[in-house]
């Protein structure tokens, strides 16, 4: 399994930005995927979670009520929706990706995630 994270880039604080994760390979159909997100100088944090499915999501009380994870399963594609952003969201953020037979199974710990994709820079100005 292969994920191909885009999207990221430098974003104004209050303003939005949609990263986008591409999954490709075997199982894309049997994927249960997330977002984390890792600062400078910390440790990798969960951000928002979606089932195989996409029936299921969960995220973060850091973002909650300001992004929004969803997942198109047409496309393999799983996109986190970034809104009023906040100078404590500039981080990289990396999607994740793991097989399950579960459809309404997520996780919020990273070690549950088997595929990961190269991260994507998310930089907020004040």
């Amino acid at each position: 399994v292969q994920l191909q994270a885009s999207g990221g880039g430098l974003v104004q604080a209050g303003a939005s930005v949609r990263l986008s994760c591409k999954a490709s390979g075997p199982m894309v159909s049997r994927l249960a995927m997330a977002w984390f997100r890792q600062g400078l100088g910390q440790e990798r944090e969960f951000v928002a979670g979606v089932s195989r499915g996409g029936g299921n999501t969960h995220h973060a009380d850091s973002v909650k009520g300001r992004f929004t994870i969803s997942k198109d399963n047409a496309k393999n594609t799983v996109y986190l929706q970034m809104n009023s952003v906040k100078l404590e969201d500039m981080a990289v953020y990396y999607c994740a990706a793991r097989a399950t037979i579960l459809t309404a199974s997520l996780s919020t710990a990273p070690q549950d995630y088997a595929y990961w994709g190269q991260g994507t820079l998310v930089t907020v100005s004040s």
